[in-house]
């Protein structure tokens, strides 16, 4: 049988473990992979492979010795509960090897989770699994998590007071990493909140998600575009002591005001341009960019990054004479006075 999104999703957290097989397929392998994790987690439980109940192989070792498949499918366990036997990375040209030990399955057999890449719709694997009665056959797309399955990830680990800002943020934040790096994040977010009974809100999220910068290269860039411009040499001064690179800042302001122009522009207004900004941003400094953005206004931000472009472009240079920091220095400078007007 055919399972849709919707439905996979239910199903990966209670699986029924009288059925003959799953069979998780698509072209993001992280997803897959962790899909796959989740399911037979559900099946076997925390102690399955201490006790001996499941059961991995590759497909193509299932290829050169198909009895292999047959006899964990059949084996006797000395541990009461599901069995599963985990075939990874199958492919179309493994199928003659599989599927015969799949049609020899009884009630009490292992059941047979296989992951695999893409399948055309005239897969044998896809076709067995989806016209079987006692399987299913799931797709993943390369979708980010829903806000409902977010919602659901945090319950299973016993996080369920979300306030609907985090989970807008979380979702956000779905849609700009890699799953995996969104797995981690959401492990972090329950052990930094464990034993803490107080709503998730987005200050929680911005203390685990992944940082793009240094603190300390961030705090100019708001120095910058919040004109305090007595604050700018300072801060230089420590930043050049680390070692920090001229065109390091020139990126960083580059970055940092693309993305207030982007909330600034949207066609919405800047309170619908910061929901929409790739990377998106966190807690108090979503705060913070939403001001910003809205004290610039998009003229003055699109003044703003021509001053920043020609600065790079003169670090750039081969016929450059004033150092490099100094240039960058007196472009902050300027920069932060354009924001005071």
């Amino acid at each position: 049988m055919k399972l849709s999104p919707r439905d996979a999703t239910g199903y990966f957290s209670k699986p029924d473990p009288d059925k003959t097989g799953l069979l998780i397929y698509g072209a993001d392998g992280m997803r897959i992979a962790l899909k796959r994790q989740e399911v037979v987690a559900a099946l076997v439980g925390p102690q399955g492979e201490e006790e001996m109940r499941l059961t991995r192989m590759n497909a193509a070792d299932v290829r050169r010795d198909p009895a292999m498949l047959m006899d964990a499918i059949k084996a006797v366990g000395f541990f009461p509960g599901p069995r599963v036997v985990f075939v990874e990375d199958a492919t179309e040209a493994h199928a003659p090897a599989i599927l015969p030990a799949l049609e020899e399955w009884q009630p009490g057999d292992a059941q047979v989770v296989i992951t695999s890449g893409q399948l055309k719709a005239t897969s044998k694997l896809r076709k067995f699994f989806e016209a079987h009665k006692n399987a299913y056959a799931a797709a993943i797309y390369d979708n980010p998590p829903t806000r409902a399955e977010i919602e659901a990830e945090l319950a299973r680990a016993g996080l369920r007071n979300l306030s609907q800002e985090a989970l807008r943020d979380l979702t956000s934040l779905a849609n700009a990493i890699d799953p995996g790096d969104f797995r981690q994040t959401l492990e972090k977010l329950v052990l930094y909140k464990h034993g803490d009974d107080s709503a998730l809100v987005p200050a929680d999220i911005a203390a685990v998600a992944p940082v793009s910068t240094e603190a300390e290269v961030d705090d100019l860039m708001d120095i910058v575009a919040e004109a305090r411009s007595d604050q700018i040499g300072p801060l230089m001064q420590r930043l050049r002591a680390q070692g920090t690179q001229p065109v390091t800042l020139c990126i960083g302001l580059m970055r940092h005001f693309r993305t207030l122009y982007a909330v600034a522009a949207a066609p919405g207004g800047a309170s619908e341009g910061i929901n929409k900004v790739r990377p998106p941003v966190f807690g108090p400094r979503r705060d913070k960019v939403l001001r910003q953005a809205q004290g610039w206004g998009a003229q003055k931000l699109q003044m703003a990054l021509t001053e920043i472009t020609e600065t790079d472009l003169a670090l750039r240079s081969a016929a450059q004479t004033a150092p490099a920091m100094a240039l960058v220095e007196r472009a902050l400078i300027r920069l932060a006075m354009l924001g005071r007007r």
